[in-house]
């Protein structure tokens, strides 16, 4: 009986160890998708190449800046983080972007 119970009690053991190991790769995907550059050159890619233009932005913090770029044909979104040290990511992206809804009544 003490043999079953000890196996038993490794079965969450041993998911809680896998978890913990299979945390941080799942979180290195994530952050695979960030795409990052010099904000200059963002701005060119984003403005001229892709044809987006910015429809919002707003203050993180002091030194952080988030903006919401479209590009008017295909209605794509995406979400860019700028940084005081010249660098710019783009932290999110999607597609049929809605812009100037009205709010609920």
């Amino acid at each position: 009986m003490a043999r079953a119970y000890a196996a038993i009690m490794n079965i969450p053991c041993a998911f809680t160890l896998s978890l913990a190991l299979l945390v941080p790769e799942l979180s290195a995907a994530q952050m695979a998708d960030v795409s990052c550059d010099d904000t200059v050159r963002m701005t060119h890619t984003l403005t001229k190449v892709l044809g987006a233009e910015r429809q919002g932005m707003g203050l993180r913090d002091p030194e952080t800046m988030l903006e919401v770029c479209v590009t008017r044909g295909s209605g794509g979104w995406m979400i860019v983080q700028t940084y005081a040290n010249g660098t710019s990511c783009i932290v999110a992206f999607g597609e049929h972007w809605e812009g100037g809804l009205p709010g609920p009544t």
